[in-house]
């Protein structure tokens, strides 16, 4: 397929795989759904990306803090490489590079 972006959605950590021409696919729930928290809280979720990123926290437990900031799905561009962090009301949280 050739993936040029993804979406993953913190949700159930379910993630829409997205590619040249249009195609898309999806894969399974990874877990029983969280409830996203209505109120994005960017400061928490950044010491929560960070320590994750330190290594000290699993992906579940990142996906929880995620929930209870309010992050509601992460999108992946693999052309501009960056990661870009949603709230419910698709307002962009936080973006980032990936480093190459």
């Amino acid at each position: 397929m050739g993936v040029d972006a993804f979406e993953t959605w913190v949700r159930d950590s379910h993630t829409s795989y997205f590619g040249k021409n249009g195609s898309q696919a999806d894969s399974e729930p990874q877990y029983e759904d969280l409830k996203i928290s209505d109120v994005s809280d960017q400061e928490k979720f950044r010491h929560y990306l960070k320590i994750h990123q330190q290594g000290e926290t699993d992906y579940y437990t990142f996906c929880k803090h995620c929930a209870e900031t309010g992050i509601e799905k992460w999108f992946v561009s693999l052309e501009s490489m960056t990661c870009t962090y949603y709230d419910k009301s698709g307002r962009q949280i936080l973006e980032e590079q990936i480093p190459g």
